[in-house]
């Protein structure tokens, strides 16, 4: 069970010069990617939605860690308990804003998308990539997925 998860909003510049902000909601327990959203202007109905589509088939979880923004408001109608960060206090949302450092430096750094719709594509497959290949050192080298390992095969140094 998820008892702990995170969300956070950070922002894209477009091709057609236009700022898409991209919503991420991550689960503490091993820092699984659950949703992402993109949109040009986030509100509280829609982070709200968001939220809805994430847990869809899931149970919500009993905390919700995130920061003061607008677009955060009005969520402990979804009957989670709010936990708020300080003013100008990213450090304590870790979990979150790592993975949005990471998501910057090893993806949308390189792409420049080219409207909402290709962001969330981008996003999508960014998501599929980070939960179930990518490596984590906090995981013991796993992924939050969990990867099999394979025990078959020789080591041939060259």
């Amino acid at each position: 069970m998820r008892e702990t998860v995170a969300i956070d909003c950070f922002v894209v510049p477009s091709l057609k010069f236009k700022m898409l902000y991209a919503l991420v909601v991550l689960s503490h327990d091993r820092r699984e990617i659950l949703h992402t959203a993109v949109t040009e202007g986030p509100s509280a109905p829609w982070t709200m939605q968001q939220l809805r589509e994430a847990f869809a088939f899931r149970d919500y979880p009993k905390y919700l860690v995130h920061d003061r923004d607008y677009a955060f408001r009005g969520l402990h109608r979804l009957g989670v308990e709010e936990i708020l960060t300080s003013f100008r206090s990213p450090w304590q949302n870790a979990f979150v804003e790592r993975v949005i450092g990471t998501i910057r430096r090893e993806c949308t750094d390189h792409i420049v998308p080219y409207d909402e719709e290709h962001l969330a594509e981008i996003l999508r497959k960014y998501s599929s990539y980070y939960n179930q290949d990518r490596t984590h050192l906090s995981l013991n080298k796993d992924s939050p997925l969990g990867r099999r390992v394979e025990t078959e095969g020789r080591v041939v140094a060259v």
